[in-house]
């Protein structure tokens, strides 16, 4: 992501909170906010791609000091403005390679952020980063949707996930680079509006070498933040790495 909010600038973030509303709600929240805060026990936590602190403000609402790290000024002052704004610590940039001080218990990735760094470089990166804050015996949580090319249509890189009278939205992806994106055709009073997102896909095997990679170790992999064991059927995974104790 290198512009100052990549692709979270003020009309993403305007509709933000109303366009995941069945992410907001207190159940989906509340399931993550207890995993996390479990995982932090007296220490910090350190939200990677905080937005407009979905996980953070309820996380710090119980008492867990929170950080977050995000490159969006927008989403960010979206944050700001809502009740107990001011509980969480913010710092703008790159969350792949952005360092702020102080160590934390946990650092987290969720709803799917991974896929916002579009190569693996930077999703490498990222790990390395959180790696890096992490105190000894500190846990780096990621959730994020497996992969699902079996809804490819034969010959086919598209799969539509919403079509309505106004709107139309579809992902495209790119089996050869792991690259894809989500893309949106919206009408509105005779004229059109399209905007593309771009992401880079990553498998569970993947995601665990690259912990390999900046030190850390598979600890749990669940289907859901409920701890439902994750299938080959499994649409996502929540998944934990420690940091060695020593």
């Amino acid at each position: 992501m290198d512009d100052e909010d990549g692709y979270f600038g003020e009309r993403v973030a305007a509709a933000y909170d109303a366009s995941s509303a069945d992410m907001f709600e207190p159940g989906v929240v509340n399931e993550a906010v207890t995993v996390l805060a479990g995982l932090a026990g007296d220490g910090r936590a350190l939200e990677l791609g905080v937005g407009t602190g979905r996980l953070a403000l309820p996380l710090a609402r119980r008492g867990v000091p929170v950080h977050g790290i995000d490159l969006s000024r927008a989403m960010v002052a979206r944050l700001r403005a809502k009740p107990d704004g001011d509980l969480v610590g913010v710092t703008v940039g790159d969350f792949a390679t952005t360092r702020v001080e102080g160590t934390f218990s946990v650092a987290y990735l969720v709803f799917n952020t991974i896929m916002n760094l579009t190569t693996q470089a930077a999703q490498v990166a990222c790990f390395r980063n959180a790696a890096a804050h992490l105190a000894p015996g500190g846990s780096f949580v990621i959730e994020v949707a497996t992969p699902d090319l079996r809804r490819l249509p034969p010959g086919q890189n598209a799969v539509p996930f919403h079509t309505g009278p106004t709107r139309w939205a579809f992902d495209l992806y790119d089996v050869a680079t792991q690259s894809m994106s989500s893309n949106y055709i919206d009408l509105a009073d005779g004229r059109g509006d399209y905007r593309s997102i771009p992401f880079r896909y990553v498998w569970p095997a993947e995601l665990d070498l690259m912990a390999q990679l900046a030190g850390l170790h598979l600890h749990t992999r669940w289907s859901t933040w409920t701890g439902a064991p994750f299938t080959s059927e499994s649409p996502g995974h929540v998944s934990t790495w420690r940091k060695p104790l020593a």
